[in-house]
């Protein structure tokens, strides 16, 4: 038996001073993860004298824009959130992770994309929402059903916080070696602390190593442009398609980009931000980079996001931002021998196979999530057979 939506959750209706918020509990339509991977820290602010509308942990947030992009969180932190992110709050007799399930499903999402409105931007119909049918079951089946599906979404924030860690010390090795210049010498002893030899290099008005060299960033390394891809020519596959946004937004059936390649969102909000992919991807409306060799990507990845700030200011200024490949190719780029290049690999990759392989276990926990999710909601399956 069903419930409509409307008789288990409500709209927020609350508001909060922006003054309040950080860029982590603010969130936006951009901050929100496509594909159901939750969200992410927003790239700014609005005006402190703004208000908008608040949310509390255990509310569940919507995007309402493009709901073909399937964002959807459960809030663990309070917060606000822009307009065009929906503040579901669960009633009386309704269990906040439940109702989280039960609006996680694809079905919600088709729901939402049969009431919305316009083309280019589809936006939910706010009342066609709440007529959305979820399952009846008392507090005690929401409970089990919640309590199967949270062990798999433990698990994958488990791993997704392993791999902060990894990517913490891998920065922190870099910027030892590379910024402080304390990588090993040849007697195992930090470089520059040990009095290894320095000389001022004129186009980055400081001392280097001796030895090390500066070339134009798009000279030590490969820049170039996504390729374009509309929706009336995106064909269902595996393979994550890599565009504007924080993460990927769809999936394709081929890629243009093998494993281990930086990308540069070249458009919107997010213009700018630079992310790395251990996999192989679609890349449109980006840029990518990549080296000769997997270490020297990642030591390319690990300058761009040391200077991600600058980046982002290059995509300023204008109504609709921009980034382009001659903003990255003309950066001064240091250049390490390769001795310190080989000893870095030799750090890095066990913790970057890693990575890899948690964010592929990842991949099948989502996929087996989705794949339970609708049978324990319309009781195909019960807890009783799953435990």
């Amino acid at each position: 038996m069903n419930n409509i939506l409307g008789n288990a959750a409500y709209y927020s209706q609350e508001t909060i001073s922006t003054s309040k918020l950080n860029l982590s509990s603010y969130i936006t339509t951009d901050s929100l993860l496509a594909n159901k991977q939750g969200k992410c820290d927003s790239v700014n602010l609005p005006p402190n004298s703004e208000k908008c509308i608040r949310f509390k942990k255990g509310d569940i947030l919507v995007a309402n824009i493009r709901p073909y992009l399937k964002k959807i969180w459960l809030a663990d932190i309070d917060g606000g959130c822009s307009a065009d992110v929906l503040v579901f709050k669960s009633k009386e007799g309704y269990l906040p992770s439940f109702l989280y399930y039960a609006l996680l499903r694809d079905d919600f999402f088709i729901h939402s994309m049969k009431g919305s409105k316009g083309t280019k931007m589809p936006r939910g119909d706010k009342d066609h929402l709440l007529e959305f049918l979820i399952p009846n079951f008392n507090y005690v089946q929401q409970e089990k059903i919640s309590q199967v599906l949270s062990i798999l979404d433990a698990k994958i924030i488990l791993n997704k916080n392993i791999n902060i860690e990894l990517e913490a010390m891998t920065k922190l090795i870099y910027d030892y070696w590379f910024v402080q210049f304390d990588f090993p010498d040849e007697n195992g002893r930090p470089y520059k602390s040990s009095g290894g030899k320095m000389v001022f290099n004129e186009d980055l008005k400081r001392e280097i190593p001796y030895g090390w060299k500066v070339q134009d960033f798009g000279v030590a390394n490969e820049i170039r442009r996504g390729d374009l891809i509309t929706s009336d020519t995106i064909r269902n596959g595996n393979v994550k398609l890599v565009s504007a946004g924080v993460e990927s937004s769809h999936f394709h059936d081929q890629s243009n980009r093998s494993a281990n390649v930086i990308t540069v969102s070249s458009s919107g909000a997010n213009a700018g931000y630079v992310n790395f992919w251990r996999e192989p991807i679609f890349a449109s409306d980006c840029i990518t980079v990549q080296a000769t060799s997997v270490v020297e990507t990642v030591i390319a990845f690990q300058f761009l996001k040391m200077i991600q700030n600058h980046i982002y200011r290059k995509a300023s200024g204008s109504a609709q931002p921009h980034v382009y490949t001659s903003d990255l190719f003309n950066l001064k780029y240091l250049l390490p021998p390769k001795k310190v290049i080989d000893l870095f690999e030799r750090k890095l990759i066990s913790s970057n196979d890693l990575i890899g392989c948690q964010n592929q276990e990842n991949d099948k926990l989502k996929e087996l999530r989705d794949w339970l999710l609708p049978m324990l909601m319309n009781g195909q399956v019960t807890v009783s057979e799953t435990s």
